[in-house]
Parts: C-alpha cells; sequence; structure tokens
C-alpha cells in the first residue's frame, strides 16, 4: 500500500507541470492570434466619379464611416484612378460592412500580398 502511495505523490508533479504547459501554449497562442477587430487592407471598387477628382471621391466615401476627413486620410492607402475606380484603405471587420453599404461602392476584397518564387527545374526568364 505505500508503494502506491509513492507512485501517486511523485506522479502529481508531472501532472502539474503538463497541465501548466498545456494552459501557458494555450494563452501564449492566443495572444498571436490577431484580433478579429484589427485593422487590415482592403481594396474598395467604387464607381467612376463624374464630379470630382477620384481621390477626393473615395476620402468622402471613406469619411461617411469614418466620422471625420482627417480619420478617413489617415486611413488611406491608395487612390485608384486610371485602370480601376477605388481605392485601398486600412479598416477593421466593422468599418468593411459599413463601407460595403454605401452609395456608389461596387465591391470590398481583403488585399492580399502574394510572393512568387522559383524552384529547381522552373524556368527562369
Amino acid at each position: 500500500m505505500q508503494r502506491s502511495h509513492i507512485f501517486f505523490f511523485s506522479t502529481i508533479p508531472v501532472s502539474f507541470l503538463l497541465v501548466f504547459l498545456c494552459f501557458s501554449s494555450i494563452s501564449m497562442a492566443d495572444s498571436q492570434i490577431p484580433s478579429s477587430s484589427e485593422a487590415k487592407v482592403h481594396i474598395i471598387y467604387t464607381e467612376r466619379p463624374q464630379d470630382q477628382e477620384p481621390e477626393d471621391y473615395h476620402i468622402k466615401t471613406l469619411t461617411s464611416v469614418l466620422g471625420s476627413e482627417e480619420a478617413a486620410k489617415e486611413v488611406l492607402v491608395y487612390s485608384y484612378k486610371h485602370a480601376a475606380s477605388g481605392f485601398s484603405a486600412k479598416l477593421t471587420p466593422e468599418q468593411v460592412a459599413e463601407i460595403s453599404k454605401q452609395p456608389g461602392v461596387l465591391q470590398v476584397v481583403a488585399s492580399q500580398t502574394l510572393q512568387l518564387h522559383s524552384g529547381p527545374g522552373k524556368m527562369h526568364i
């Protein structure tokens, strides 16, 4: 009987250590996951403005969601004026939902960075 007590007490620290490590790794993983309300760059495709400069139109559209022209200028990343009509801006998911409802907004797409790479056996130009 004494032997089983020794076994029981010798396994407590190991069990405690395993539980501690599990919870520690979970909390560390949670802190590395970006918040769902974190602002990310999106491309907003709009109708081509007829009576004003594209960038002014883009800022006006952003201002309607963000509340001020200063805030709109702060999140505006780029205004597309030639091949497409639209702009890119750093927006939260809530702001994306709101700007999608604005008049003249055709589509909102999350921006993606793609890496081009080549490896052995691929043609190099």
